[in-house]
This record gives structure tokens, C-alpha cells and sequence, in this order.
């Protein structure tokens, strides 16, 4: 091994920094040469959307079993739909931030809130509001146990907490007093009839078998 040569970089016109720039370099372009070919390869399936707005476009909701329609801009939500453009006032606009409940609609049998959802949102489903709660002059059992029990007093949180009480009540008609409580947690009464209420509750969970069975809208 000692008789060999050493080998001169000077001589040979390139040092031993240059060839790890050159090195550098050349696996920084075959990366770079590389690159869209993989990001090509694991790109997504572009999926074809309809763009909506921002002009007006025309809405028709099903509501309470009727077929509204109305003209409006894709930003507004449900609530401001439903009481601004087709005159359902039921739902009442308080906190407008999804914390108080007061807006509580139905949508498809689940309760939810209709300051935090677009009106385009709720196209095709079933929308039943407070107003449903009421057939020919008499009230659902729901809104009748509020009255009895005197658990409204201004009256803005009622229509959310009958909502959401009827709602609960659908999909467990024998339900306990302490589940149809949890099921009223995200609404909030700022008068503090909350022992009223829960006399209501447990009179409907005692005296009403079969609350879940409500009569159907169309």
C-alpha cells in the first residue's frame, strides 16, 4: 500500500471541497428533477364543485312540512332565513353565536343550533321549529307542560328549550329526567326558571307514556 502513488486533488484541478459543493448540487437537482413527478403521482382526484354566489341565489326550505322559498345571499344562516326572508319567528336571536340556544331548530330530527349553520346548509332536510309544536290550536305535550308548570317567564330561551325538549323526546320516549336534562345542556335561561322546568320534565316523563309519538308533518 505505501508504494503507491498519492493521489495530487490540486493536480487533478479539483479539491476535496469542491467536489462535495459539486456533489451537493447534483443530488439537490435530482431531487428537485424528481419532485413533481411524486407530488403528480400522489395529487388527489380533482372533484368538480358548483360555486355558489356571492350573488343571491334562489332557496327553498322544507319547513314545518312546508315548501318555502325564498331569494338569498349564500352567507346568510338558517335563522336569519327563516325569521328575516319567510317569516318563521319561532327561533329567537340572542347570543348569535351558538352558546345560548335560544335559536334551537330541528333539522331532520336532531336539534341544532340555527345561528351556526348556512340556510344552503339545511336544503333537502326537514326543518321543524317551535311553530310545529302546535296543531289546530292545541299544544304538543312539550310546550303544554311549559305552560302548566309556569317554566317561561320573558319568553326569548322557551321556544329553543321546547325544541329541544321535543327532540329529545323523539328519539327516547322513555326517557329519565336526568337525561332529558343533559339533553337541554347547550341551552341556557338567563331568567333562571330552571326548577320550573325541571317540574315540567318530570311530569312528562311521568304522565305522558309514548312522548315520543308526535304527530307528522307532511
Amino acid at each position: 500500500m505505501s508504494d503507491l502513488p498519492e493521489y495530487d486533488h490540486a493536480e487533478a484541478g479539483l479539491s476535496r471541497r469542491d467536489f462535495l459543493r459539486t456533489s451537493g448540487a447534483a443530488a439537490t437537482a435530482a431531487a428537485l428533477a424528481e419532485a413533481p413527478l411524486t407530488h403528480a403521482e400522489e395529487a388527489p382526484a380533482k372533484i368538480a364543485t358548483k360555486a355558489i354566489g356571492p350573488q343571491p341565489v334562489q332557496l327553498t326550505l322544507d319547513v314545518n312540512g312546508a315548501a318555502m322559498t325564498t331569494t338569498i345571499e349564500p352567507r346568510v344562516t338558517l335563522l336569519d332565513a327563516l325569521r328575516n326572508y319567510l317569516d318563521v319567528t319561532g327561533c329567537k336571536r340572542v347570543c348569535d353565536r351558538g352558546s345560548c340556544g335560544a335559536c334551537t331548530v330541528m333539522l331532520d330530527g336532531k336539534p341544532v343550533y340555527s345561528c351556526t349553520l348556512l340556510a344552503l346548509e339545511a336544503e333537502g332536510k326537514k326543518i321543524r321549529t317551535a311553530e310545529s309544536l302546535i296543531d289546530g290550536g292545541k299544544l304538543d305535550a312539550v310546550p303544554a307542560a311549559f305552560v302548566k308548570h309556569d317554566a317561561q317567564q320573558c319568553g326569548f330561551c322557551t321556544p329553543g328549550f321546547v325544541v329541544a325538549m321535543r327532540a329529545a323526546f323523539d328519539q327516547n320516549p322513555n326517557a329519565t329526567p336526568a337525561e332529558i336534562e343533559e339533553a337541554l345542556s347547550g341551552n341556557i335561561c338567563r331568567c333562571g326558571t330552571y326548577q320550573q322546568m325541571r317540574d315540567a320534565i318530570a311530569a312528562l316523563c311521568k304522565n305522558q307514556p309514548g312522548l315520543g309519538t308526535r304527530r307528522k308533518e307532511g
